[in-house]
């Protein structure tokens, strides 16, 4: 049923097996991330690739054209670009707020957007939104990040209904913990954290949550699920003929929204403290 897929975010850990797996399913891959040099081993295996930076427009305009072009369309769209960014909601300076809602956010909507056009005229579609167990449930840390993913999945359920009259499917992908490249960015983030001079108030808060973050995100966490994992479910979803509103992937995910979805909010932060050390006056 589909030909072409356009992926953002191919450089590493989920957006690398995705284009590696699209690609095994016969489709043409258009494998994109901002460093094109980083995507030879996409390359070698006969993906296209081109640089794309999801929060320049220029670049999903000239991307997408050329597609149109040559394709006649996109058939796939798979929102996966994003970063994980880290540390005390307080200290954060706000710039990295929005930094992060710019990638994770608004580079999906205004890629999706240029899209749309040329989907609805063709009648027929998959956009594939590459949320978390992150936009149902929020850890420690995670403000700028979990509001990202937040912002997506709402805008994603409204794009759904509006869509889906012109045979264009939206699916969420929610992942759990993913041992990949994200973990060690995000704990780079973390490093490059707010600066203030509330700080020393946050610092046992933010020794914890690098110990969290590392264990998390090893390769060997419990739980833990992997990026070809993901990609799996990405290409089931967008291949079936009737795709899900939503998947959830790995054990751990499922375990932990179950958990959510039950307890209240006292209960889940009482959960979390076992975790994480909460933020106190010394």
């Amino acid at each position: 049923m589909s030909r072409s897929v356009l992926i953002t975010g191919c450089s590493s850990g989920i957006g690398l097996a995705c284009a590696r797996r699209f690609a095994e399913a016969g489709l043409r891959v258009f494998a994109t991330a901002r460093r094109v040099e980083s995507l030879g081993a996409l390359a070698a295996l006969g993906c296209e690739t081109r640089t794309l930076d999801v929060t320049d427009p220029a670049d999903a305009e000239r991307v997408v054209a050329e597609i149109e072009a040559r394709e006649g369309g996109i058939d796939v769209l798979v929102n996966n670009a994003g970063h994980g960014q880290q540390g005390a909601f307080e200290t954060l300076p706000l710039a990295a707020f929005r930094a992060q809602l710019e990638t994770n956010l608004i580079g999906a909507i205004g890629l999706t957007q240029r899209v749309l056009p040329r989907m609805r005229a063709r009648g027929r579609g998959r956009i594939l939104m590459m949320s978390s167990m992150g936009g149902r449930l929020a850890f420690p840390g995670g403000a700028a990040y979990h509001a990202s993913k937040y912002a997506l999945e709402a805008a994603s359920d409204v794009l759904r209904f509006e869509v889906a009259g012109f045979g264009i499917a939206v699916v969420i992908v929610e992942p759990g913990l993913v041992a990949s490249e994200f973990g060690r960015t995000a704990l780079a983030r973390l490093e490059q954290g707010g600066r203030g001079e509330t700080d020393a108030a946050y610092d046992r808060f933010n020794a914890g949550l690098r110990a969290a973050l590392t264990r998390s995100f090893a390769e060997d966490a419990p739980g833990a699920t992997t990026a070809d994992e993901v990609a799996r479910a990405c290409v089931a979803a967008a291949l079936a003929e009737q795709p899900p509103t939503r998947v959830v992937v790995g054990a751990l995910a499922e375990q932990l929204l179950r958990t959510r979805a039950s307890a209240t909010d006292e209960a889940w932060d009482a959960l979390l403290e076992s975790m994480y050390p909460r933020p106190r006056p010394e």
